[in-house]
């Protein structure tokens, strides 16, 4: 499909909530479809729906496959239905039963990684496993209760979305937390020892931006072992994700090329080696499952010819983020002139400061520099739409028109550019541990003239 698209990127927990918790599925979801429907935005990007640690972070989750219960409204219970559930406990999700022990079981461990569990619980003896599940069945019910509750309501608001022309768009994540369902249910999957601890973690290694690199500390995959078995798990792991959304995006698509391999003793990234990975077999074999493969590639970063290589045999589009295109090198592919057809364009990400906040940290020369090269765009558009002026000239508005105005196939703003809003409404400061994905939007912070304004560049950008 070469339809020119635009969209909005925001997490649902950072909908509106009325009791100051973070945002649910409940009415606020709905009303915010609405408002996508009157601006004309037909794509709905979010960041991964699992359920996130105590740092909130949803790229390191307790499951690559279970929803955030926190997404659940307040009384989701009053609409459960109980003959339903019954059909779905009948033919489950294969990860529902491991989820629900895995979350019983960390809890009566004080939430403890699974690592330190008793060892008939942390092996998953039979014995042990059976003796847990007579002793918490009511408990275990009840998580699986939440996961039939999201699943439906989820797949009702997709219904709704897709009925109003707005596609959804999720976010995997490439690795998965050591601390998980996944890697407690399937170790043999990964590369641990015999006490089920990681030999090699992952990260990236020093650059530019860091002279230690990064050390994430997720365990890597057994390759050899997935690809015995067909890349069963991540075959899976797909599924999944392509039944709640229409487009997901392979976050660190790089490490399915290679990936930096730390060994778990080392306490920097500096001394890891990249390692060569089997993504060209697993792709082949997701298009097998998937013919169309409504895949994004995350290709931000240092990128190798292998990597584009891969990246563009399967078709996969890549992304530009526009705040990364001003640095006036050559050949820089997010800067206005390097955009791509087969690509989503982005103002920023999640990991990025809101556009104003970029540009309000960035010295007087850097920010005229910036202004002279996209207002002529936006005095253009002034001058043939009826755009109003508090729409065109204060930033992030002309980058956001430049995004709309890019060669690429599909745009997208995060809600904070579309409502002008300044550094302190960041999703993520990427580095930091505390305060991060707490975000939330409000109404009264989104003009009555908003969306007639959206309304307006996007239709004059042939995206509607």
């Amino acid at each position: 499909m070469n339809k020119r698209q635009a969209g909005v990127l925001l997490h649902p927990t950072s909908l509106p909530n009325k009791e100051g918790l973070p945002g649910q599925l409940n009415d606020q979801a709905w009303l915010f479809l609405d408002w996508m429907q009157s601006a004309g935005l037909s794509i709905w990007q979010m960041l991964p729906l699992t359920q996130p640690h105590e740092d909130l972070s949803p790229y390191q989750s307790v499951s690559a496959f279970a929803l955030n219960p926190a997404l659940l409204p307040n009384n989701w219970e009053a609409e459960f239905s109980q003959v339903k559930f019954a059909l779905y406990l009948a033919n489950p999700p294969h990860w529902l039963e491991d989820y629900a022990l895995f979350m019983a079981i960390r809890k009566s461990q004080n939430n403890a990684s699974w690592v330190h569990w008793p060892e008939g619980l942390k092996y998953r003896h039979a014995n042990a496993i059976a003796a847990f599940s007579q002793a918490h069945e009511r408990e275990l019910t009840q998580l699986k209760k939440q996961q039939f509750a999201l699943n439906r309501l989820w797949h009702t608001l997709k219904a709704d979305a897709n009925q109003k022309g707005i596609s959804l768009f999720g976010d995997m994540p490439i690795f998965v937390a050591f601390d998980s369902a996944d890697v407690w249910a399937n170790p043999g999957q990964f590369k641990l020892d015999e006490h089920l601890n990681p030999t090699v973690v992952t990260g990236v290694p020093p650059d530019y931006f860091s002279v230690t690199g990064q050390r994430w500390g997720n365990p890597h995959y057994n390759w050899d072992v997935m690809a015995a078995d067909g890349f069963e798990w991540w075959r899976q792991r797909v599924a999944e994700a392509l039944s709640q959304f229409d487009l997901v995006r392979i976050d660190h698509f790089r490490g399915l090329e290679a990936s930096w391999e730390i060994e778990a003793s080392e306490e920097t990234a500096i001394n890891g080696k990249w390692v060569k990975t089997p993504g060209d077999d697993l792709l082949a074999a997701l298009k097998t499952d998937f013919p169309d493969l409504p895949l994004v590639a995350e290709d931000l970063g240092i990128i190798t010819e292998e990597v584009v290589a891969l990246k563009e045999k399967y078709g996969l589009p890549g992304m530009s983020v526009l705040q990364f295109g001003f640095n006036g090198l050559p050949d820089n592919p997010h800067s206005l002139h390097e955009q791509v057809q087969n690509s989503v364009t982005y103002t920023g990400t999640h990991d990025n400061d809101t556009s104003l906040g970029w540009f309000e940290s960035e010295n007087e020369g850097t920010r005229n520099w910036v202004m002279e090269q996209l207002m002529p765009l936006a005095e253009q558009k002034m001058a043939e739409t009826e755009l109003l002026e508090e729409y065109a000239k204060p930033m992030p508005w002309p980058l956001i028109m430049a995004a709309f105005n890019s060669v690429a196939q599909r745009v997208i703003v995060p809600m904070q550019d579309f409502l002008m809003l300044d550094g302190e409404h960041r999703m993520n400061v990427p580095g930091v541990c505390d305060g991060n994905w707490r975000w939330q939007f409000n109404w009264s912070q989104v003009p009555d003239n908003l969306a007639a304004n959206i309304r307006i560049l996007i239709e004059d950008s042939e995206r509607l």
